[in-house]
């Protein structure tokens, strides 16, 4: 007679051993791939800003597409909090179950879904025209237009995962707060937030990996110059976007200086995950 239980725990346990297996392969075809590399140039490639790819005299340096992935990703989760998170309070709290409340949620699904590519073509027609006739330098290219557009991308998945941990919070604990006399603000202050802040910043940390590997709309956007951004306005490139332009045509030393960057943006989104389940298991 078969057991079906011994089964049902023989497929999950292979299961969760092919994604160890696969995470695993990744991390070692990587290094493999960066080896040659980091022994040309040692760890001062991580910290250099120089990127030649001219034959004989080829150099390669890591810091520029670091500073400008850093630079977008952190400015674009600066602009999207608080306009994620007034909306998934206005949707899980004050509006919940309201016809308008099904509506805005039903555009905020339907947003974070939209491919990156569609956002960056909004992204080169409308916006930047718009800001090049503010004034704004560099044609309207630039890490501040690209920041915008990953902010655009990431305020409905962070909203939408904001909204379901709010909704989430139990009415007992509010309608007790409200017996004892608490308004609706101190309530949301007091009782709602405190609850639910360790969910959702734990999705505002998934909404940040989103945007440290978003590649086509960024590279649509940030100019795609291979120097450190001197500022917001300046133009500059990412790792995502400076592998998707440059993988195709790459060989030799200029390959693995890309698998290098390509290794260096998973470990710095490892980090960051890291950081982030730190910070949640301080909140609990």
């Amino acid at each position: 007679m078969v057991n079906s239980e011994k089964i049902t725990k023989i497929v999950l346990i292979s299961v969760s051993l092919l994604i160890i297996v696969i995470a695993g392969g990744m991390v070692f075809s990587l290094f493999g791939g960066a080896i040659p590399s980091f022994k040309e140039f040692g760890l001062k490639f991580i910290v250099s800003n120089n990127w030649n790819p001219t034959e004989g005299k080829e150099n390669y340096g890591a810091l520029p597409f670091i500073t400008g992935t850093l630079l977008t990703s952190v400015l674009a989760l600066i602009i999207a909090l608080p306009l994620s998170f007034s909306t998934s309070l206005f949707l899980g709290e004050y509006y919940r179950n309201k016809r308008i409340s099904k509506i805005i949620g039903t555009m905020v699904d339907l947003l974070a879904g939209i491919p990156s590519i569609v956002y960056g073509l909004w992204g080169f027609y409308v916006l930047r025209p718009f800001l090049v006739s503010l004034g704004a330098p560099n044609q309207g290219f630039g890490v501040f237009t690209a920041s915008i557009i990953l902010a655009i991308m990431i305020i409905p998945y962070a909203t939408s995962l904001s909204n379901e941990i709010i909704a989430m919070v139990p009415s007992d604990l509010k309608e007790a707060a409200y017996s004892l006399g608490a308004t609706r603000l101190e309530v949301v202050l007091n009782v709602t937030v405190p609850a639910a802040r360790s969910g959702v910043v734990a999705g505002y940390i998934l909404a940040f990996g989103r945007a440290l590997g978003e590649t086509m709309a960024v590279t649509m956007l940030i100019g795609n110059s291979n120097l450190v951004p001197k500022g917001l306005f300046a133009t500059g490139n990412s790792m995502a976007s400076l592998i998707a332009n440059q993988f195709g045509e790459a060989d030799g030393l200029k390959l693995s200086s890309l698998i290098a960057i390509g290794l260096i943006l998973f470990i710095l989104t490892g980090i960051i995950n890291a950081i982030g389940k730190f910070i949640i298991k301080k909140m609990e």
